[in-house]
């Protein structure tokens, strides 16, 4: 599937999760319309995103919280997955967009590819539930399923290569920290 595909479908079955999209899915994520609320892009912290969002899920747990990974980027914090798990949060929600490629600096093959799998890493590191969904009409379909997980819950979506220049919203992460955290004062 193509990322915008994705993006879009997550986009309309949010229902008011907080997002912590990371590194090139963040364009499309406030493309889509989605930078403005409870959003806190992970970006320029390659890696990040997983932790991120688990602040988010700790401080929130009456709240859904969807990060939205690379596959590049998750590898570069690996440890990230067994300190979820150890957290104890149930309301994490890991979208990992897996390409096999670090796109962010010019689409190189990640290291190991073919060699693990993000599903079993995620089970390995004890998330509750891990799935893997290749097309866009799967997730359009399981989604709703999928928020009805008991959390943490790693959903692997292999999407398509991109080429061309990497993009960048280039929204300052503080200034969508105390965006979110007046959003979340108002509710």
């Amino acid at each position: 599937m193509e990322r915008q595909e994705a993006i879009d479908i997550l986009a309309e079955g949010r229902g008011g999760a907080i997002s912590v999209p990371t590194m090139q899915s963040v364009f499309p994520w406030h493309e889509a319309g989605q930078g403005d609320i409870l959003n806190v892009d992970a970006s320029q912290c390659m890696g990040s995103a997983a932790t991120i969002g688990l602040g988010l899920a700790l401080a929130q747990p009456s709240r859904k919280v969807m990060v939205l990974d690379g596959d590049g980027s998750l590898l570069m914090q690996l440890g990230s997955l067994v300190t979820v798990v150890a957290s104890g949060v149930n309301n994490l929600y890991h979208f990992v967009f897996a390409n096999g490629l670090n796109q962010s600096t010019g689409n190189q093959p990640l290291p190991g590819q073919g060699a693990f799998d993000w599903v079993a890493l995620a089970k390995a590191s004890g998330y509750k539930n891990a799935l893997k969904i290749s097309e866009a009409e799967d997730l359009l379909e399981q989604l709703p399923g999928i928020w009805e997980l008991e959390g943490p819950v790693l959903i692997e979506l292999t999407i398509a290569r991109e080429d061309g220049p990497a993009r960048w919203a280039g929204v300052p992460m503080a200034k969508q920290v105390a965006s979110v955290r007046r959003q979340l004062a108002a509710t």
